[in-house]
């Protein structure tokens, strides 16, 4: 039987945690649960006791239980650990190496998956400290599900509401029973921009930050692929078990993806390569003495037409970032470039495309098949368009 330790935080949402851990033991999981002292405030102990069939852990020093080091043994029996809700507070505690109570020296002693499921305000988790918490332990291999959009406890709309009971236990149970559909497959996926330099010091780009292709190469990387990800220039982290060779130029990263996608079985398009270049890249920093300069620029070479042109077996996903006529477009990029599968947004909707950590997609195969997702975050993006693959790969 496998053990599944839930680490309940002080947030309104602790009472979501109750229906969580009793779908788990019907579900025939050991469950253990973790609350901190704050926790106790919304919900008793006593109802997790109940539900679990467990004594509760709320104290470090707890001495009415037989004597062992119990952080360390909950976390050598935990398969998996749940932080239902998973506040700010312990975000940042894990992520800066904190470990002052049970629940946070469980998770420092784990060696088994921890998915956090995050509530809170809105202007918390869009806070830029709490996204850059959640993008290093995104990167270090921690696991988020949700927020999503809805009413929060501050009377307040908008992200930050945890995430559906459902949504949890499918994300749990991916963990518990990890999917191994790509293991032996070898997938080049690319990410972020690229910069055209103008001079020394300055370039044309584009807002692309990346996010999305980290996604899908962490997610890859979990589903047992051999990842390889051609990143432009971007501020984050290398997932844990990717590949990372890092370029610059349109014309970099195609030289890149043509050597990696040799021996590739698929090859997912997710960058945001800029179309032109500078035709004379001037080897000085151009003084701003002129009201005005001239630019004169060359087309870039096309990266998803030239894999889609040679790529014979291969399976070949492209993006497509619209702000009219969305699903036309697409269509028509796929037909063009030969693909098998394109992923487009609408990159003018809120929540969606450049710089943020969610998107609204569409996913379409080339028989017109279609699947419309709600925003979610990056991450869970990123597994539905794998599940997608998949499912035409039939793996």
């Amino acid at each position: 039987m496998k053990t599944v330790v839930v680490g309940i935080t002080g947030g309104i949402a602790a009472y979501r945690a109750a229906d969580v851990v009793s779908q788990l033991k019907k579900d025939g999981y050991c469950v253990r649960v973790v609350m901190t002292k704050n926790a106790t405030r919304f919900v008793a102990p006593l109802t997790f006791e109940t539900l679990s069939a467990n004594p509760v852990v709320t104290d470090m020093f707890n001495r009415e239980t037989p004597w062992e080091v119990e952080h360390i043994s909950l976390a050598k029996a935990a398969d998996l650990i749940l932080v239902l809700p998973a506040t700010a507070n312990v975000i940042g505690k894990v992520a800066a190496g904190i470990a002052d109570d049970m629940l946070t020296t469980t998770i420092m002693a784990a060696r088994c998956p921890v998915l956090f499921a995050p509530a809170m305000n809105e202007a918390m988790y869009t806070n830029p400290i709490v996204q850059r918490n959640i993008e290093d332990l995104s990167a270090l291999g921690y696991r988020f599900v949700g927020p999503k959009q809805g009413a929060l406890a501050c009377g307040d709309v908008g992200i930050g509401h945890v995430e559906e009971k459902e949504t949890i236990l499918r994300a749990a149970y991916g963990l518990l029973e990890p999917k191994r559909d790509f293991a032996g497959k070898k997938i080049v996926i690319t990410a972020g921009p690229t910069r055209e330099p103008i001079d020394p010091v300055r370039y044309i780009s584009n807002r692309s930050s990346g996010k999305m292709g980290y996604a899908l190469a962490a997610a890859a990387a979990a589903r047992g692929a051999d990842v390889t990800l051609v990143s432009g220039p971007v501020s984050l982290k290398a997932p844990a078990g990717v590949k990372v060779v890092p370029v610059r130029t349109t014309a970099e990263m195609l030289e890149t993806v043509m050597k990696e996608y040799v021996d590739a079985d698929i090859v997912i398009k997710a960058a945001a390569p800029a179309d032109y270049c500078i035709r004379d890249v001037s080897p000085y920093k151009i003084k701003k003495t002129k009201e005005e300069i001239s630019l004169n620029l060359s087309l870039n070479p096309d990266i998803a037409a030239a894999v889609g042109k040679e790529k014979g077996d291969r399976f070949l996903v492209i993006f497509a970032a619209e702000t009219n006529d969305v699903l036309k477009n697409g269509m028509d990029k796929l037909e063009r470039k030969n693909a098998d599968l394109i992923v487009i947004n609408d990159v003018s909707q809120e929540g969606a495309g450049f710089e943020v950590d969610t998107n609204i997609v569409t996913i379409v195969d080339r028989e017109g098949n279609h699947e419309v997702l709600p925003m979610m975050r990056k991450d869970e993006v990123a597994g539905k368009i794998l599940d997608s693959v998949a499912r035409h790969l039939k793996l």
